[in-house]
């Protein structure tokens, strides 16, 4: 550094704190109070700041202190710099939801996109009416999309998080058969055989026509007929609910509260059986990138999705 080069001031924000508990209290014993300091500790602060400002700022007039002509000219302007500190210091995560603005996206497939869309429209029409809500299909690797900030929040099997990723699990669910009502499965107890006999509708959004209902049909000597793959959870319901091909559907673990992501099954009609195989838990959780944990606003997003997921 050069020695000519001018000396930033150093600025103690402890001082402002002080003066304005001072002017507003007009009594050392009570602004020490106020700061839970001492008598005497205050008093120091009081001579410093008179060497500051190069001015009194409190006489004395008889039993109590006056303000001078100076004091009185800072009081406000103290006051509202102690505000706007606290503020700036405040975590954003005590933002007001109502005041926000601007949009969310979320990435999410069609069948845990339709048990949010509705909740969240309702919470941000009655709490943040400035936000808006996207939803994009699983078109987009989330660990890069996170961190890009081309998604919010990512909703659903998370199982490819990067190692910055934050992932929070949401809920447990099992997978049930979604059959329309008068299907012959729905017409005494429900088999491993029987069930392998039906015709199957698949989801899969890279066109498999396996997965972990066939493993554990194989633990039976059992496979399924597969009559038709589709991309999307939805339309493999209301084909369902149309024909009779088996579709899964996830459901509450038994004893726990119904899940909205069987809401649509229900508005087409289907009935959901117990599947009487093993099959491995479907836990649905939440992506997001680390930027975004301490943000007010994605901090209220975050809980909106836990309370329409019946999670909080």
């Amino acid at each position: 550094m050069n020695s000519t080069d001018p000396v930033a001031p150093v600025i103690d924000a402890n001082l402002v704190v002080a003066l304005d508990a001072l002017l507003a209290e007009q009594s050392v014993t009570r602004a020490a109070a106020r700061m839970h300091t001492s008598p005497a500790a205050m008093s120091r602060t009081l001579a410093r700041l008179r060497r500051v400002l190069q001015d009194p700022l409190l006489v004395r007039a008889g039993q109590t202190m006056v303000p001078t002509p100076r004091a009185l000219a800072l009081r406000d302007e103290a006051a509202t710099v102690v505000r706007r500190v606290g503020a700036l210091l405040t975590p954003a995560t005590g933002v007001d939801p109502a005041v926000l603005r601007g949009t969310f996206t979320l990435q999410a497939a069609d069948l845990v996109g339709a048990a949010l869309a509705a909740g969240l429209l309702e919470l941000a029409g009655r709490e943040a009416p400035g936000v808006s809500l996207r939803f994009r299909a699983e078109e987009l690797e989330a660990g890069p999309a996170l961190r890009d900030g081309r998604i919010d929040l990512e909703v659903g099997a998370i199982d490819h998080a990067d190692p910055e990723t934050h992932v929070e699990e949401l809920v447990t669910l099992r997978m049930t058969a979604a059959v329309r009502p008068g299907h012959p499965l729905a017409d005494g107890p429900l088999t491993p055989q029987r069930f392998a006999a039906a015709e199957h509708v698949v989801v899969s959004r890279r066109g498999r026509f396996t997965g972990p209902v066939d493993t554990a049909l194989a633990e039976h000597g059992l496979s399924r007929r597969v009559a038709v793959v589709l991309p999307g959870h939805l339309a493999a319901m209301t084909l369902a609910a149309r024909s009779d091909a088996v579709a899964l559907v996830p459901a509450a673990e038994p004893g726990a509260a119904p899940s909205p992501f069987t809401e649509q099954a229900a508005v087409l009609g289907l009935r959901l059986l117990d599947i009487p195989l093993t099959l491995p838990p479907l836990t649905i959780g939440m992506a997001w990138h680390p930027r975004h944990t301490a943000d007010g606003a994605h901090h209220w997003l975050r809980g909106a999705v836990r309370r329409v997921l019946r999670v909080s």
